[in-house]
């Protein structure tokens, strides 16, 4: 945003149309009061988008899993363990439901907020969340990944392929244009894990662009 007043109007023009032509897919965000919404509002707003706008999702993201409702415990005060799960599972359910994946968020506990090698332990509220979900990765910051524009991405939870192969692997980050790129496969080590300093990890981020196989995907 800070460069556009310095842009001139033909760069400007040309960096839209561009925008323009790789964007290709619908885009339509709903919002609701926090902790009000839960699967059955979803259910309406996806009926009415396919009766009145002939709108089905290829994809659904949900910001953020931990402050929606649950269906089946409406004003009913239980645990949060239960609660986060219920949540989780009715997320789920719509998901298979719909036959689209579902993507939401969550946040560590207060030990994992500053661990540089977090696990499904460190999943705050609810460990019923990651027993629900099918796939499961976390994001990894430190001050050395900071300086050279990078976060790491652990593999926490694979129902869909072999867990192992890509654990772990870099992606890069421009955070004034919050965009995630790409980075080459330079086979330069990266010590991470404040626990063990020696321990390495590889990068196994693949260079080729991935974005148009999505063009035309409806979120």
């Amino acid at each position: 945003m800070k460069d556009i007043a310095s842009l001139p109007e033909v760069l400007f023009t040309g960096k839209v149309q561009e925008i323009a032509r790789k964007t290709r897919g619908k885009l339509i965000i709903k919002e609701y009061p926090t902790a009000s919404a839960h699967v059955g509002h979803f259910k309406a707003l996806l009926s009415d988008l396919s009766l009145k706008k002939d709108f089905k999702p290829d994809i659904i993201f949900v910001d953020y899993l931990n402050i929606c409702a649950s269906a089946r415990y409406k004003g009913a005060i239980v645990n949060s363990y239960t609660y986060v799960k219920a949540i989780a599972e009715e997320l789920r359910g719509l998901a298979v439901e719909c036959n689209v994946p579902i993507v939401s968020a969550t946040q560590t506990t207060r030990s994992g907020y500053g661990n540089s090698d977090p696990d499904l332990t460190d999943t705050s509220e609810s460990f019923g969340l990651p027993a629900t979900a099918d796939f499961m990765f976390a994001l990894i910051s430190t001050e050395e990944l900071e300086q050279q524009g990078r976060i790491m991405v652990k593999q926490l939870k694979n129902r869909y392929s072999d867990l192992v192969a890509s654990r772990k692997f870099m992606v890069g980050i421009d955070r004034s244009k919050m965009k995630l790129y790409d980075v080459a496969d330079d086979a330069s080590a990266i010590n991470i894990d404040a626990e063990n300093p020696g321990e390495d990890f590889q990068q196994f981020a693949n260079n080729q662009p991935r974005l148009s196989k999505f063009a035309e995907w409806n979120v």
